[in-house]
């Protein structure tokens, strides 16, 4: 069985990444792979290179053989050079200089804090509402109370009634 290292196309028409994949030379393209080694995004800027090193060494050990594409990007990783005993093994892969591990977590940990912050503040803000229209409603209350002072309020309540059978 011919063994071969190469890409597994995925994703959208005109929005490709690809798979390092072990297969059988004679499966189709996008076929069922022996083994995923690794990712490479050819649209990202710079361009995502992920291969397992420690599999595609043991695959090229093997008798796997790389297509040029994959050979390319196995020269990039350092991987080809450790296979072939050259001494130039660092990797070539760009990297984007994007914001570290500890910035993203201040980040998020910041933009928590401040959801708390406006929760507790909308919270506030809400039970400020509620005494006021508590107020409002206890002051048109005791506005209504002065009428109803004059009409008897002891027929209302039923401690007033119970007396009231009493007295009779």
């Amino acid at each position: 069985m011919a063994v071969k290292i190469r890409l597994k196309r995925m994703g959208k028409i005109r929005a490709p990444f690809y798979r390092v994949v072990v297969m059988d030379s004679r499966t189709k393209r996008d076929g069922r792979a022996i083994e995923e080694i690794g990712k490479y995004h050819p649209t990202r800027e710079p361009s995502v290179i992920e291969i397992d090193s420690e599999r595609a060494q043991y695959w090229l050990s093997v008798g796997a053989q790389p297509t040029d594409q994959v050979e390319k990007l196995l020269k990039l990783t350092g991987d080809w050079q450790k296979f072939k005993g050259e001494k130039d093994t660092e990797s070539k892969v760009r990297t984007a200089e994007g914001v570290s591990e500890e910035e993203t977590r201040a980040a998020i940990k910041a933009a928590e804090e401040e959801a708390e912050k406006r929760k507790a503040a909308a919270s506030a803000k809400k039970a400020e509402e509620e005494a006021a229209s508590a107020e409002s409603a206890d002051s048109a209350e005791s506005a209504d109370s002065p009428e109803s002072a004059d009409s008897p309020e002891s027929a209302d309540s039923p401690e007033s009634a119970e007396s009231a059978e009493s007295a009779e």
